[in-house]
């Protein structure tokens, strides 16, 4: 099966994003991919809670949600959307952070909300509050796509190995960690974590990412934008990077021999080996 990462850079309009990602998908189902990923945040990136309150929708009515749906249909591909900001119908006015995976058909097959929020001060003068505008999810997913049980994740999930586990142990063969990953963290974490995500549950891991600087449409001269970390990386269940998306937008294409999993649980049959244990 021929897989394709779809990395891109964002702004704040999902108007203005959307067409750039159907580009994208287009290009990769005409070389072959029959699974397409996205990144988090593919209809927008920003931190403007104002603006998101604008500009985003329910599920119901997201417009970038409806294209994709039907974009996937008319090529006939599997597509994971790596995750669309949303409003929600809570009390508190957040939004949610939801992964989907969409049928050939343009169906919706699964619904995964990112659950481990990004509250951290990388440094000084840079400091997210994920929680404080969206709501973390509560239920981890394995979706069945057909050609493979998929294990969903977003971003900071990488950092929660018990995640992971968790899905791997429930059927996943393919991890997907669809991301925005900040330049900083990402420059040191990223490959290694996700190669470390790969090895301990024998999986594929499928990891499209937003790159590069961020436009927002209020940005004043000299602004310094958001920047995310891209490199877009395709790991295979024995820990080896097949490929890697480098640091601009693009469709980067990966092969996917489902019989590597099975071949490499074979090898180190650790998923069936943990232990119970007292302490500390």
């Amino acid at each position: 099966m021929k897989a394709a990462l779809v990395q891109l850079s964002v702004g704040d309009d999902p108007a203005a994003n959307l067409p750039v990602t159907l580009a994208f998908i287009r290009e990769a189902a005409a070389a072959g991919a029959g699974f397409v990923l996205t990144p988090e945040c593919t209809n927008l990136l920003s931190s403007d809670r104002g603006w998101q309150r604008e500009v985003l929708c329910h599920e119901e009515d997201d417009p970038t949600l409806a294209a994709l749906r039907a974009e996937a249909a008319a090529l006939g591909i599997t597509l994971l959307i790596g995750s669309l900001g949303l409003k929600t119908h809570d009390a508190d006015g957040r939004f949610a952070n939801r992964s989907f995976l969409i049928g050939p058909s343009g169906a919706i097959v699964a619904r995964y909300d990112k659950i481990h929020m990004f509250d951290v001060d990388v440094s000084e003068t840079e400091k997210y509050r994920e929680s404080e505008g969206y709501r973390p999810g509560t239920r981890a997913v394995v979706a069945d796509a057909g050609f493979a049980k998929i294990g969903m994740a977003i971003c900071y999930d990488l950092r929660f190995p018990q995640l992971f586990r968790r899905t791997a142990q429930g059927g996943a063969q393919i991890l997907t960690l669809p991301a925005a990953f900040n330049d900083t963290t990402g420059a040191a974490h990223w490959e290694s974590l996700l190669r470390a995500r790969a090895i301990e549950n024998t999986c594929f891991v499928l990891a499209p990412a937003q790159c590069g600087a961020h436009a927002v449409h209020d940005a004043t001269p000299g602004q310094r934008l958001r920047r995310t970390w891209g490199h877009s990386l395709a790991v295979a269940p024995w820990g080896e990077v097949l490929a890697d998306g480098g640091e601009a937008p693009g469709v980067t294409l990966v092969e996917i021999d489902m019989a590597r999993v099975a071949e490499a649980r074979g090898r180190v049959p650790s998923l069936s080996h943990d232990r119970d244990f007292e302490g500390p």
